[in-house]
């Protein structure tokens, strides 16, 4: 249990008893004699509860309540109250606080019942916000994902390793439907009520990639105005997936192989321990074995990364997921897109099925989304590709509809330039601007060749 609480009364001998019973349960606890103290500890440590006096010289509970919601907005305010005041601590919540605690205390009983209980509404509100884009992306049927029989092979694979805390290694080509395996994955696992929380490695730069995997303190870089946890304490008890394993860098794999071995860290500008119990699946499109021979990745962390290994055949070799799965992306876009109903024409089927889809599951539902968006009540065949890259390119020798498409794309284009300039060209901001995931926003970087130095991360 790594739960961080602060209590601030300036009763010395109420908050030592408080402070008693709350470390008996396990939690990591700090004393603050008044609201100035508890913002300076605040500081230092990122608590996730502050149980607080409402009457205190100098800034009383209700100031201390605004300072932390402005400034700490996950951190959970506790008031503590006379009974003659629960009227105020009543307004209190109303203005944010979790929840308010009457004196004298019936029994160390009571206290810890109300610490168990903000605490674990506060994990759940973690949980629903982590994986917030990935709901509303949505995810296809299992039946549809693992359709034919060598996905039936990976399934069984997934249920053998899912009960069990082992690290599980996906490989697969890019676009293969790693991270919804691994989703799959978490939900077959006893950790399902827990969060599963995703990095994409080859997203973020060493110094970005080590303070997100392990966050840091206040003061760890410029910019660190507050301690901020990273995704190994936020899916501690749940699972951590490590997109694109593969392109971290050699400093980096040691402080990740550290974590799995002894299952503890520091954050970074930190010196205080951290242990967690957090599942690591990892994916890669690379062939690991070769980067261990040739000196790119540890032989020892690839070793406790590939406890479990799953391959994930590409999108060729399981087509009889291809029209199952294109029907699933048209009904999403066509219901995101407020179209009416779209049929696939049987040409189009043709052309589906005979396409050698390089970029696999994440490149049909990329076409499909874009066949929806010009579609005028069919896909048609001449909407798909013929070959990689087969899309004409010349303007006078493209149909009505690929013209349209690329007139979509331009403007697509200027939008997400607009959002970046206006959030400094932090990708971040631009991403909430949009109304899209900063994963989404990356593909769209890359795809239409936007490149540049990202700010404020």
């Amino acid at each position: 249990m790594n739960e961080r609480i602060l209590v601030v009364d300036d009763d010395a001998s109420l908050r030592s008893f408080l402070a008693t019973v709350l470390r008996e349960e396990g939690y990591i606890v700090r004393e603050a004699r008044d609201a100035e103290d508890c913002l300076k500890k605040l500081e230092e440590m990122d608590a996730h509860l502050v149980f607080s006096d409402l009457r205190m010289p100098g800034m009383d509970g209700l100031g201390l309540l605004t300072q932390v919601r402005k400034f700490w907005p996950s951190t959970q305010v506790v008031l503590m109250t006379a009974y003659g005041e629960v009227e105020t601590a009543v307004q209190a919540m109303k203005r944010g606080a979790a929840d308010y605690l009457t004196k004298p205390f019936n029994s160390p009983g009571e206290i810890r019942m109300l610490a168990s209980r903000v605490l674990q509404r506060t994990r759940v509100e973690e949980d629903l916000a982590l994986l917030k884009d990935e709901v509303n992306a949505g995810i296809p049927p299992l039946d549809t994902i693992f359709m034919g029989q060598e996905m039936q092979k990976c399934l069984e694979l997934l249920r053998s390793v899912a009960p069990t805390p082992a690290s599980v290694l996906i490989t697969g080509e890019s676009g293969t439907g790693k991270e919804l395996v691994a989703r799959v994955l978490h939900q077959l696992s006893p950790r399902r009520e827990r969060a599963m929380v995703a990095v994409h490695c080859a997203a973020l730069s060493e110094s970005l990639l080590e303070s997100e995997l392990f966050g840091h303190e206040k003061g760890a870089f410029t910019g660190a105005i507050h301690a901020r946890k990273g995704r190994f304490e936020l899916a501690d008890g749940g699972t951590l997936f490590l997109d694109e394993i593969g392109e971290i860098s050699q400093s980096l794999q040691v402080k990740l192989l550290r974590v799995l071995q002894e299952r503890t860290f520091e954050r970074v500008g930190g010196t205080s321990s951290i242990q967690v119990d957090t599942r690591v699946v990892a994916a890669t499109n690379r062939d690991l074995n070769k980067e261990v021979a040739e000196g790119r990745f540890r032989n020892d962390l690839f070793f406790r990364l590939n406890v479990f290994p799953i391959r994930l055949p590409p999108l060729r070799e399981r087509k009889e997921t291809i029209l199952p799965l294109t029907d699933y992306f048209l009904e999403k876009y066509r219901a995101a897109f407020g179209k009416p109903r779209i049929e696939v024409t049987r040409d189009a089927e043709s052309a589906l099925l005979a396409y050698p889809w390089p970029g696999n599951i994440r490149e049909l539902e990329n076409i499909i989304e874009r066949s929806v968006i010009i579609a005028r009540g069919q896909i048609t065949g001449d909407m798909i590709p013929t070959r990689a890259g087969g899309f004409p390119t010349s303007p006078e020798a493209e149909p009505v509809h690929l013209q349209e498409e690329g007139r979509l794309k331009q403007k697509e284009k200027e939008v997400i330039l607009h959002a970046l300039r206006e959030s400094g060209n932090n990708r971040t901001q631009a991403a909430r601007l949009l109304g899209i995931s900063r994963r989404t926003l990356q593909y769209r970087l890359k795809e239409y060749g936007i490149t540049g130095p990202e700010k404020g991360e």
